[in-house]
């Protein structure tokens, strides 16, 4: 995600990291030199004269606009969506820590010096693991080793035959919460509060899933590629015969708009990738892992991330 502040002045033109230049820009100067040799032919192509007026450009450019921009509000509407279920999941996991060091009875209070054999600490470094393991599984990554020290080891090398992590590891809080009642360490009344916190953890992932696992249809956003490439690389044909040597510079405005709203929807249709618009989603868990270790009087707390070259990952 770009972090920094709003540019001013000439440098809100000047500005490339972070626009959407760096990924259109090959596709804009092809653009820009077909407009340029159309001006310098005057439309001539060879010894045929192509004939375009701007009507036929007219009728289709206000539709393609408005398709363009329905398709970047559905793929905006994944993108918030995402970001408030990573917010729902930091939420339900510091509500976690609270209600496993509150509601969980013990003779002493929860603290990391005690270990993972302390189920409340256990519990708690397992919703760590969980956010990083949920990261891994819908960015397609595998890094168990991050996930070794959160977990008991014969619990860490059962997680690794598991196709689906977070899952597994919610089950085995569902186990941790099982044996705090049959121990008598909490009441029914009060576990019922603390599974429904596991549960919204579990439905924070299975939506993530669903975002991850349904795109917007192929075949509409072929068509709208293929009708804003159609689209600007036609243009100079109808705007040289009116506009003259300033058809390259009105194409390119045009086509940065047009290219621009077609790739930045490209980008954040997959919300939970690494590319410079999708979620820090490093971050976030980041700050899960800060939070939860806080509250456990954790001495190994890492540092934040911070944004580098304006980019958090």
């Amino acid at each position: 995600m770009i972090v920094r502040d709003r540019p001013s002045g000439i440098r809100l033109f000047l500005l490339v990291r972070g626009s959407i230049l760096p990924r259109i820009r090959i596709t804009l100067t092809v653009n820009i030199l077909v407009a340029t040799l159309v001006t310098l032919s005057h439309g001539d192509l060879f010894d045929l004269k192509i004939t375009l007026t701007a009507i036929p450009f007219t009728l289709i450019g206000l539709p393609l606009a408005i398709f363009l921009g329905f398709r970047n509000n559905a793929t905006y509407d994944r993108y918030w969506e995402a970001r408030k279920l990573w917010g729902e999941l930091l939420h339900r996991s510091r509500s976690l820590s609270r209600q496993c060091q509150s509601l969980i009875s013990s003779s002493e209070p929860a603290d990391a010096n005690c270990g993972l054999q302390d189920v409340r600490v256990r519990m708690i470094y397992r919703a760590i693991a969980f956010a990083h393991a949920l990261r891994h599984q819908l960015r397609n990554i595998d890094n168990p080793a991050e996930l070794q020290t959160l977990l008991l080891a014969p619990e860490w090398r059962r997680m690794q035959d598991s196709s689906n992590k977070p899952d597994f590891l919610m089950l085995r809080m569902g186990m941790d919460l099982r044996l705090c009642l049959q121990e008598r360490r909490i009441d029914a009344c009060l576990a019922s509060a603390l599974d429904a916190t596991l549960t919204s953890m579990a439905a924070v992932a299975a939506a993530c899933e669903r975002i991850r696992s349904t795109p917007i249809p192929f075949s509409y956003t072929l068509l709208l590629h293929r009708t804003a490439y159609l689209y600007c690389f036609l243009l100079p044909f109808g705007l040289v015969d009116s506009l003259g040597f300033m058809t390259p510079f009105v194409v390119a405005i045009v086509a940065y708009t047009f290219f621009g709203l077609d790739a930045l929807g490209d980008e954040i249709e997959e919300p939970f990738g690494t590319d410079a618009n999708d979620l820090p989603l490093d971050a976030m868990c980041r700050t899960i892992e800060i939070n939860l270790r806080e509250s456990l009087c954790d001495p190994c707390i890492p540092a934040e991330l911070v944004p580098h070259d304006y980019c958090l990952t």
